[in-house]
């Protein structure tokens, strides 16, 4: 099972795989027929292995189908379709890509940047009374043979987010993959009697591993809404039937502020459990959370380089800790030296090493050379985040390394000041950040989304902060905000806030 053509075949051929709203569901024997097809296909538009597809879709069952069967043919590099010309034009070129899926009718930037490169641009459509996620492609005809990838040829190429620099090329080959999702199905003990609802994009790394793969892996269905909308959130709840959703912390709490109306939903459709990852899940919203679902929320930490995860809070009857992201849930995950290359005890960079982690970054020998190291007989990961180990083999993450904010020499997790905010009783929504300063090289700020109703202000919030953290921890400048910035995946992003909100000089 170390490609995703292994992953999916030896399910029943009846059994549901695929589902979306107001559609018949695609079974597993469907999706396999599928796969079938887009390899004929494929070959007869010239795409061989190696060759590099860009998929940019909306989200949907089609974006997932298309996903499975092509990277079981080729390599897959979805992009966000909201980006423009000039992005589109900048991934495909560093992705070197051959072809690009596009639906049928679509005529936005993506077409023009592909234009540009003379790609072979292959038009997905689809008919709405066919099961979910099926679909045929169309293209220049060319010619290319070859074998089905194999468990050590590339499945799916992403970009990291570049905050800080030029975004870097993760190459994630098929046994990255099937690893990755066998450790999630796994560490959520899914089965064939389990339905994912996902609400995730279908270019980031969370929904295609986490709801896409693991869920077929396990012979479970995944129920593709197209996009997440809050407002619909409960009727696609109500209409799918699921027995677990995973999102990230913004979405939860979207989510949350429309639980109190749909209880009759909730109670209908009890969930076994719900997962939150990609963004550290504040304390106070685990525990909202668990109490309006009467269900276990299981916290994941993962990232693009692991193929999604590297540790998860357990099932019950094991302890879920809020504020923790889990045990090691697949790779070996442990503590090093943040400058030194070398493992160690108490608090620094968390490291990984495993079958899902990337071989490294593509055409980028500094960048393999910093966050690649050995150590104890194994090749170890740095992830760029801070953390600890509790006695219980517990990960709790102090943050990023390059969001610490340090405070003429005192060192602040934002993390820390977001759990202390979130206390107070009007808050419902915060993110603690770095503004530069003249003397002290950074001070804290915090943007912050207050309750309905609410009118506290920026002295309430802090003198709340005040009287429960130390004077160097407090926030100096608090923004009051209707919404705060969210990158593509609906995290908030700290880098660059201080920027965004004016408050560097």
């Amino acid at each position: 099972m170390d490609t995703l053509r292994a992953l999916i075949a030896g399910h029943s051929s009846e059994a549901m795989a695929i589902g979306a709203p107001g559609r018949p569901s695609l079974s597993f024997g469907g999706l396999r027929e599928l796969g079938v097809a887009v390899e004929v296909s494929l070959r007869k538009f010239g795409i061989g292995p190696k060759d590099r597809i860009a998929i940019v879709l909306p989200n949907g069952p089609e974006m997932a189908a298309a996903f499975v069967t092509i990277a079981q043919v080729a390599v897959t590099a979805p992009l966000n379709p909201g980006y423009r010309e000039d992005e589109f034009a900048f991934y495909l070129e560093d992705l070197k890509a051959k072809a690009i899926v596009l639906a049928e009718g679509y005529d936005g930037p993506a077409l023009a940047a592909a234009e540009r490169f003379g790609l072979n641009i292959l038009r997905l459509s689809f008919d709405a009374g066919d099961p979910a996620g099926m679909f045929t492609l169309r293209g220049l005809a060319g010619d290319s043979e070859g074998d089905a990838p194999g468990a050590e040829d590339v499945a799916l190429i992403l970009h990291t987010s570049g905050t800080t620099s030029r975004p870097k090329i993760v190459p994630l080959l098929q046994s990255n993959i099937a690893a990755s999702a066998r450790h999630i199905a796994q560490s959520l003990e899914l089965s064939p009697a389990d339905r994912c609802m996902n609400v995730m994009p279908l270019f980031h790394i969370h929904g295609l591993v986490a709801a896409v793969s693991a869920t077929l892996a396990a012979g479970a269905s995944v129920w593709c809404a197209p996009g997440f909308d809050a407002l619909k959130f409960f009727g696609w709840m109500k209409e799918a039937k699921p027995t677990w959703y995973t999102a990230v912390p913004t979405m939860h709490q979207a989510i949350l502020s429309r639980a109190g109306r749909n209880a009759e939903v909730i109670a209908e459709t009890p969930l076994r459990f719900l997962r939150s990852s990609s963004a550290s899940l504040p304390p106070q919203v685990f525990k909202a959370l668990a109490e309006t679902f009467n269900a276990p929320v299981i916290e994941g930490y993962g990232m693009t380089e692991a193929a999604h995860q590297m540790a998860s809070n357990p099932l019950p009857p094991a302890v879920q800790k809020p504020g923790s992201v889990g045990r090691e849930a697949g790779p070996l995950v442990r503590i090093a030296h943040e400058i030194e290359n070398r493992l160690m005890e108490g608090t620094g960079e968390i490291v990984i090493s495993g079958p899902n982690v990337t071989p490294g970054y593509e055409g980028n020998d500094e960048a393999n050379a910093k966050n690649f190291f050995e150590a104890d007989s194994k090749r170890w990961f740095r992830t760029g985040d801070q953390g600890a180990f509790d006695d219980e083999g517990y990960l709790r993450l102090t943050g990023r390394l390059k969001e610490i904010i340090n405070r003429g020499g005192e060192k602040v997790s934002p993390l820390e000041v977001d759990e202390v905010l979130m206390d107070h009783a009007d808050v419902r929504q915060c993110v603690a950040f770095a503004i530069p300063h003249p003397k002290l090289g950074e001070e804290v700020g915090a943007a912050i989304v207050l309750a309905e109703g609410s009118d506290a202000t920026e002295n309430d919030i802090r003198a709340f902060a005040a009287e429960r953290m130390a004077d160097f921890k407090v926030p100096r400048r608090v923004v009051i905000m209707d919404e705060i910035p969210k990158g593509a995946t609906g995290k908030m992003q700290r880098i660059g806030m201080a920027e965004k909100l004016g408050l560097v000089s």
